[in-house]
């Protein structure tokens, strides 16, 4: 990912033994992580069991904030791809209990359809 992804808050793949090595201690010793990006410092991480939004806070990010997300409480999800002289996709999901979906953004090179197959193989 480029420096000028990174500030448009576009997310890139990362290798899911990356993700893996980085999640230690947070993951069952059932699960693993099947599907990973990066956004600036953010990770989304889609395991076996669940969907995992990590946040890193502050300047130096050594704050983090773990949001799990289990595949049963997803109602919905939609994509939007990048288009001719829009440079990124975007990612909606909305959860039970919530009206506001999360939003996720991934530059042009990133295959959209294969974030949604990932997330459809879930929760459909």
């Amino acid at each position: 990912m480029g420096i000028f992804d990174g500030m448009m808050g576009n997310a890139s793949e990362i290798n899911s033994q990356t993700a893996e090595k980085e999640l230690g201690q947070l993951l069952s010793p059932q699960e693993q992580v099947e599907h990973a990006y990066k956004l600036i410092r953010d990770l989304i991480i889609f395991t076996n069991r669940r969907l995992i939004l990590v946040d890193k806070q502050g300047v130096t990010g050594k704050k983090v904030a773990y949001h799990s997300i289990p595949y049963k409480s997803i109602t919905h999800f939609s994509v939007e791809t990048a288009g001719t002289f829009d440079l990124e996709a975007e990612l909606k999901i909305w959860l039970s209990g919530s009206d506001a979906p999360i939003e996720k953004t991934f530059n042009k090179q990133l295959n959209i359809y294969k974030v949604q197959q990932v997330l459809a193989d879930y929760v459909c």
